[in-house]
């Protein structure tokens, strides 16, 4: 078998496989056995039928199976010698096939990139100093209380952070806003709306006309939509909103004591609390690992300059394209403004592809260099933690990443993580006040 390997791209190379004619028939011999054994003929016992009427009737399976066969063995055996890193499906061509000659095919692969690592010891990053205060567990107890708050009807003016429930109308030079939008009903006309005094939500500057309005009385009031309003029919007009005040809303919040401590589990106040301060530590560590991190990674792509296979790069943008469109739909934003931003977003997907791709890359040699491997229980830990989050059985769970290679993901999500602790122990830490650290995503 004699294999070349020419190089078309950095990450791209054509493999091109000659097998010898005499290995082709001998392989075709093989199949060719291996068909007689298991046919069944009429008239004739399994596996006794003549050789000659077994390859009249599967001919073409027979040829299938030895270029299939051929295809597997020069394929692996060009991996094996030239030591090759294939990344993603091969594209095969074949050139000549057939009893008596040569196996010629050509295989166009892409391949992991080769490239030295930077020093990835003694990385300087910096690590804020942070605490959780009194303070924190305050706000973090006021943020529980939110979910308990009841809005009281109240007989007096309309103040900051009330609930004013209208009635509203809207138009501009005159006419519906439902003429120029005609998706926009709702920014139309509305009964019963609800909307808080001073917040800026629904349009800028419309709730803040409201303040000091009572139950019954009506109100004009104008608007101007951003320049980038969701709705685009309506960006950067002026409408005129005829309003009624129909109620006046107060938020009413739960006291903070140990009858509020009971409804989260603790048995008192100063429990909870204890429990809250418990849960923002953490929460400050996980952040402060994560910058920490960050740098590392950032660091790292900026003293590593090497190209990326373009299938990877592909596949990795099409991830990150699903998930910036399923962010954005649930968030609210419209299919329509979505799809207006398609561009912007293929772009942005794009090169946050082509960073987590470097970075995959860049982690995956580092824990080939340290032997940063993952041990089967680790996968096994893993994945039965994942099937209790998503609540699935655990062994229909492993049925459906086998199907999708869904193991080999886990894998090097671990491994990933692994390399990254090992970083972060190996990296210069600078502690710094609270703010100094460089901003992460």
């Amino acid at each position: 078998m004699n294999i070349t390997v020419e190089n078309l791209a950095p990450c791209k190379k054509l493999v091109r496989v000659e097998v010898e004619a005499e290995k082709v028939n001998e392989t075709f011999e093989t199949v060719t056995k291996e068909f007689q054994k298991e046919a069944n003929m009429p008239g004739f016992r399994p596996g006794r039928a003549p050789r000659d009427m077994v390859v009249r009737k599967f001919s073409k399976e027979i040829e299938d199976e030895t270029r299939q066969k051929l295809l597997s063995e020069g394929y692996k055996k060009a991996i094996d010698e030239h030591k090759l890193d294939i990344v993603g499906s091969p594209d095969v061509e074949e050139i000549q096939f057939g009893k008596g000659q040569s196996f010629l095919f050509a295989i166009t692969v892409e391949t992991a990139p080769e490239f030295e690592l930077p020093d990835y010891k003694s990385i300087p990053v910096k690590k804020e100093t942070a605490t959780v205060t009194d303070e924190d567990v305050e706000n973090a107890l006021q943020k529980l209380r939110e979910p308990a708050v009841v809005f009281n009807k109240v007989d007096r003016p309309l103040a900051n952070g009330d609930i004013a429930v209208v009635n509203y109308k809207g138009t501009s030079d005159g006419k519906p806003l439902t003429d120029i939008a005609p998706t926009a009903k709702g920014l139309t006309e509305r009964q019963g709306f609800w909307i808080e005094a001073g917040s800026g939500s629904f349009i800028p500057g419309f709730s803040d006309q409201l303040i000091g309005a009572r139950a019954g009385e009506k109100r004009t009031v104008n608007v101007e939509f951003p320049a980038d309003f969701v709705s685009k029919d309506l960006s950067g007009r002026k409408a005129v909103y005829e309003v009624e005040v129909v109620e006046v809303k107060e938020r009413a919040l739960p006291a903070i004591d140990d009858e509020f401590a009971k409804k989260y589990g603790a048995e008192t106040l100063e429990k909870l609390k204890e429990g809250v301060r418990r849960d923002l530590d953490n929460e400050l560590q996980h952040k402060q690992r994560r910058s920490v991190q960050s740098q590392i990674i950032r660091s790292l792509l900026n003293r590593a300059t090497f190209d990326l296979p373009e299938v990877a790069v592909a596949r990795e943008t099409r991830n990150v394209v699903y998930d910036l469109v399923q962010e954005n739909t649930r968030r609210g934003v419209p299919r329509q403004a979505i799809e207006e931003q398609k561009e912007k977003i293929y772009s942005a997907a794009t090169q946050s592809a082509k960073e987590r791709v470097k970075v995959s890359f860049l982690l995956q040699k580092i824990a080939e260099k340290e032997n940063i491997n993952v041990s089967n229980e680790e996968i096994s830990t893993r994945v039965h933690t994942l099937a209790m989050m998503y609540q699935i059985p655990p062994e229909k769970f492993v049925k459906d990443l086998q199907k999708r290679n869904g193991l080999i993901e886990i894998y090097d999500q671990i491994q990933s993580e692994k390399v990254l602790d090992f970083l972060e122990k190996n990296a210069a830490i600078e502690e710094v006040p609270p703010g100094s650290a460089p901003m992460t995503a």
